[in-house]
């Protein structure tokens, strides 16, 4: 087998501000965006780098229940997306108004990286190439 990330998706709780954050604060371009009313849904595709990199698919349903908070629990424990320069690019969403945590480096690979938490608090990672 030879697999590639093809998508991630994610629930939000408010599709209008997970669209702005995912658009205009993380600068992901809309491949489409569909509306799917026998769900009351939303789907919006977003690309995430190049269009040889994976896709994210934003869904928006009534009343999803909230995502667990504690870190270590079963399933999805973050996202990450590469990024040439981590300190860059956390300056650049602190100016966007985002909370964004101490850059760190990996002990095991030597490279740098941080966290932040999307308008759900799902945490998103920034890690540099």
């Amino acid at each position: 087998m030879n697999l590639s990330m093809h998508h991630c998706a994610i629930i939000c709780s408010n599709y209008r501000v997970s669209k702005q954050f995912y658009t205009d604060v993380l600068g992901f371009k809309v491949v489409q965006e569909t509306y799917r009313a026998d769900r009351k849904s939303y789907k919006l595709d977003l690309q995430a780098g190049d269009e040889s990199e994976g896709r994210i698919e934003l869904f928006s349903f009534p009343d999803p229940p909230e995502r667990p908070t504690y870190p270590e629990a079963c399933g999805l424990r973050h996202l990450a997306f590469a990024v040439d320069h981590v300190g860059s690019a956390a300056q650049e969403l602190k100016r966007k108004g985002i909370d964004v945590e101490p850059i760190r480096t990996d002990e095991i690979t030597g490279k740098a990286f941080t966290f932040f938490k999307d308008p759900d608090g799902l945490p998103l990672e920034l890690y540099e190439k």
